[in-house]
């Protein structure tokens, strides 16, 4: 068993990082009590999902740092979780601005900044796109398509690895990871896309309502089990990463991963707490808003 392969240190280390899974978990427990008892209930799902992000992942890693030959299903099953994260943190910034209708008569004069990251940061060219009700349709279908196909994809991957056709660290033309990988990059950036547009037009409104701190969570959370993981994933399969019998590389690069990933999102965890329950102030209303534009146009 994997207990009596370890020594002392090492049990040492799995005990304290299953020790923070734990902890995290029931931060998220005492938080979904905190949201079911003074969050609206038009806000309650959406905030208990962005909020679990980090528990999650941290729980689907330490399984697959107990049980190694889990590791597959763990990564699967933590990317897909976060893929629907992605559409719901769009979903609550709407909802943060009062919702779709409110959004759309705050902005109705307002245009969309496309030319934003990450897929088209550079293209400072793009027209502005006016924000209408199209327009977040098509936004929240980007983000959607991406919580529709991860899990197609997970299921297409996991049957041609139980055929053996697929194997994660073959990145081999012939092999079938590196097309199934490619695919995902691209729904990856699509759907990242809308969240930057949408980020971009909100962020001034919604600073009362901390909107910034809470997408630097959710773009630590994206960066630290996407990135790191595909860079670590990368050096374990060039062998910089050594092997230690009787490990491999690329099972060191995993325990390395998971282990990483277990305390990052424990703080990621705690701080979500802090900026999720803090009594924010309320949006000013429309009417008011429209009085000020009013009283500075007619100032000069």
């Amino acid at each position: 068993s994997l207990s009596a392969g370890l020594d002392i240190p090492a049990r040492f280390l799995f005990a304290i990082l299953t020790l923070m899974t734990l902890i995290a978990n029931l931060v998220f427990i005492e938080e979904v009590v905190y949201i079911y008892r003074k969050i609206p209930s038009s806000k309650r799902s959406i905030i208990i999902w962005v909020n679990a992000a980090a528990p999650v992942i941290a729980t689907t890693s330490c399984i697959g740092m107990w049980i190694p030959r889990s590791t597959m299903f763990t990564e699967f099953t933590s990317s897909v979780f976060f893929a629907i994260v992605i559409h719901k943190f769009l979903l609550l910034m709407i909802k943060e601005c009062g919702g779709q209708k409110l959004l759309l008569r705050r902005f109705e004069n307002d245009r969309f900044t496309i030319s934003t990251g990450p897929c088209c940061c550079c293209c400072l060219c793009l027209p502005h796109v006016r924000i209408t009700r199209q327009t977040l349709f098509w936004m929240k279908l980007g983000t959607f398509q991406f919580a529709f196909f991860r899990p197609v994809f997970m299921f297409l991957s996991i049957v041609l690895w139980t055929n053996g056709n697929y194997t994660p660290y073959n990145l081999s033309p012939k092999g079938a990871a590196i097309w199934i990988n490619c695919f995902i990059g691209v729904l990856t950036i699509l759907a990242l896309w809308p969240v930057a547009i949408m980020f971009r037009q909100v962020r001034i409104l919604l600073t009362s309502k901390k909107i910034i701190p809470k997408f630097a969570l959710y773009q630590f959370i994206l960066i630290l089990n996407h990135l790191q993981t595909s860079i670590i994933n990368i050096l374990a399969m060039q062998r910089v990463i050594p092997c230690a019998p009787p490990l491999s590389s690329s099972s060191r690069g995993s325990y390395i991963i998971q282990q990483l990933l277990i305390m990052e999102m424990f703080l990621i965890t705690l701080i979500s707490r802090v900026v999720y329950r803090r009594r924010y102030n309320d949006l000013e209303p429309l009417e008011h808003s429209a009085e000020e534009a009013g009283d500075n146009k007619q100032a000069p």
